[in-house]
This record gives structure tokens, sequence and C-alpha cells, in this order.
């Protein structure tokens, strides 16, 4: 469900593509590829804000209002458990919940060099 602010931030990336970006990711990679792709063409920096703007309400539907911005397009929730040391993030998809790494490896631990 679309709200206000990102009714707004459809306005702005239409009249000006990087503005959205920069809004949405700060002063991020994806802003400098914003602009890059902006200036090559004024459709694939509408494309990308889009892009960035629905990744966005995708996250706030799955992990509710309170969001924070990892780069790449990711959003999570603010205290960024699913990011923190130690676990891997299993699937991207919803449903899906982050698995520690030592239950995630499994197998055998060889030593290299040993005859």
């Amino acid at each position: 469900m679309a709200r206000s602010s990102d009714i707004l931030l459809v306005l702005v990336a239409i009249l000006f593509p990087p503005a959205a970006a920069g809004i949405l990711t700060g002063c991020s990679c994806d802003l400098f590829i914003n602009i890059a792709l902006t200036l090559l063409g004024y459709l694939p920096g509408h494309l990308h804000s889009f892009y960035l703007i629905y990744r966005k309400m995708q996250a706030e539907e799955r992990y509710g209002p309170d969001l924070q911005y990892f780069g790449n397009a990711e959003w999570g929730p603010a205290g960024g458990a699913h990011h923190a040391p130690g676990y891997v993030h299993a699937q991207q998809q919803q449903g899906y919940q982050a698995v520690p790494q030592q239950q995630q490896q499994q197998g055998y631990q060889t030593t290299y060099g040993t005859a």
C-alpha cells in the first residue's frame, strides 16, 4: 500500500530522478549510479529511481516503517539484526530467517599441505 510519502517520492522521481535517489539513500553509490544513468538518458534514471522506491515499499510491507538502508537497494529493520556478524541470510524472501553460520557449515575440515 502506497503512503503519501511514497507518492511524493514518485513525483520527485518524475521531475528529477537523482533527487529521489538522494532522498532515499543519502550520499551512497546508488545516488551516483542514478546520476550517471540520468546523464546517459532520462529514462534509465527514472527506472532506477522507481526501482529504489519499489524496494523501499516492499521493505516497509515486510519489516514495518522503521527501516535502515544497507546499500545495493537492500532495506531491513532499523536494528539490522539480519546483517549482524555471525549470521548469513539464507534467502532474501519472506518466510526465511537468518541462520547462524555454525549451523550452515557442514562437512569436513581439511588441512592443506600434508600428504
